[in-house]
């Protein structure tokens, strides 16, 4: 059975910062791209930074210089260090793995984790 778990999120006040973790579990693939989204009431979710097991990463424009997405293939686990955060910040984050087949031509597999609320409020 495949896992994803995010953890880290919480209360805190502008200005400071929250490390968000994934973990993976339950799948032996071991070449895998994992995106961190975020969604609050009344907008759409967004994409705020991606990273593969090959090193490949990227930071949305909107989190650029705030945010660092790190991995760890070994633990199989994906970090987001959020700093300098901001009210318009709060959302829940959503951590998401994708297998994705279509160089093959197959299918993409993705698996969601539960979602981890990060509010940022004075």
């Amino acid at each position: 059975q495949v896992h994803v778990v995010e953890s880290g999120g919480g209360l805190v006040q502008p200005g400071g910062s929250l490390t968000l973790s994934c973990v993976l579990s339950g799948m032996t693939l071991n070449v895998y791209t994992t995106n961190w989204y975020r969604q609050s009431p009344g907008k759409e979710r967004e994409l705020v930074a991606k990273i593969s097991t090959n090193g490949d990463s990227d930071v949305a424009d909107a989190v650029k210089g705030r945010f660092t997405i790190s991995g760890d293939n070994a633990k199989s686990t994906v970090y987001l260090q959020m700093n300098s955060l901001k009210p318009e910040d709060t959302a829940v984050y959503r951590c998401q793995v994708v297998f994705d087949l279509a160089p093959l031509g197959g299918p993409s597999y993705d698996y969601w984790g539960q979602g981890t609320q990060v509010t940022v409020s004075s």
